[in-house]
């Protein structure tokens, strides 16, 4: 009798199933697990090489301290994070403010946690520039003026707003992609002014987008000047997609919140959004920004120019 394991139609039928029975077992590994990490994005708000070598650090601190395994990406813009969330292709994000409305609205994206610095949780756009002929808004009348990215809070969707208010009217508009980028047309003369993130200086020490490039240009505090401020808004969320298992998200907010208990974790967070750390919150607390923003969006939906 022919042994049944030499049978032709059995290796054919292995042949076929064995790689879908893979498949299957692959895709049915739970999230967190080495098979299938959790993809988590980092805004792109400054240079993607700082970003990754610090979030490669929040990477490995999650994994020791929650079991979860977690893949760290930085998209190519801001829209690309949502957009990614909204096709679950990112489980979880450090969002921008006005990223999260839009994930939020389109997706059924949850905010869970917000950043912390310096005991508040806000920020504020400004406008800088390195221009002395240039002293107040009116003075940017007809000039040329870089925002950061169409969906940033600071870095564009406020700046907007405050020229629509004065009625200003830009000559040429670009947009740079980061604030590090901004700051760096200013300073050298490619753009007249720009639009970046403002947090409140520490110990007289300016905080804001200027700390950047502050290694590369060492006199940027003294040659970029900051002009004036938006008004404030929510700090950027940690945001999870729609459906994110609650258990696993449990274990990976402790995990975050416990991340600058360590000077190398809170240098990490530092560099990356300049955060002290984060706390609970949840969509209920960018209630009002969800109000003036989607309305200034809707008001300036194409740059000024």
């Amino acid at each position: 009798m022919r042994n049944f394991q030499e049978s032709p139609l059995l290796k054919h039928l292995l042949v076929y199933f064995l790689p879908v029975f893979l498949i299957t077992c692959t895709s049915q590994k739970e999230l967190g697990s080495r098979e299938k990490p959790i993809q988590f994005a980092l805004v792109p708000g400054q240079d993607s090489a700082v970003l990754m070598e610090n979030g490669k650090l929040l990477e490995k601190w999650i994994l020791e301290k929650s079991g979860l395994h977690v893949r760290m990406q930085v998209p190519v813009s801001y829209v690309a994070v949502v957009e990614a969330i909204g096709s679950q292709r990112v489980d979880v994000a450090i969002l921008n403010t006005f990223g999260y409305l839009l994930a939020h609205d389109r997706y059924g994206a949850q905010a869970k946690l917000i950043g912390v610095n310096r005991g508040t949780s806000e920020y504020w756009g400004q406008i800088i520039t390195a221009d002395p002929k240039i002293k107040s808004l009116n003075d940017l009348q007809g000039k040329k003026f870089a925002f950061v990215d169409p969906a940033s809070t600071s870095g564009y969707v406020l700046p907007a707003k405050l020229f629509k208010d004065h009625s200003i009217k830009l000559a040429e508009t670009v947009f740079a992609g980061k604030h590090d980028s901004v700051v760096t047309m200013v300073y050298q003369g490619r753009v007249h002014a720009g639009a970046t993130y403002h947090t409140p200086s520490e110990d007289g020490v300016p905080q804001d987008a200027r700390r950047l490039v502050k290694e590369q240009f060492p006199d940027v505090y003294e040659k970029v000047r900051i002009i004036q401020k938006t008004d404030s808004i929510p700090s950027d969320p940690v945001v999870f997609r729609k459906d994110f298992p609650a258990d696993i998200g449990a274990r990976l907010i402790a995990a975050l919140k416990s991340f600058p208990s360590t000077p190398e974790g809170a240098k990490a967070l530092k560099n990356l959004y300049h955060l002290e750390g984060f706390k609970d919150c949840s969509d209920k607390d960018y209630e009002q920004a969800r109000k003036i923003l989607l309305e200034i969006s809707q008001q300036v939906q194409e740059p000024a120019k």
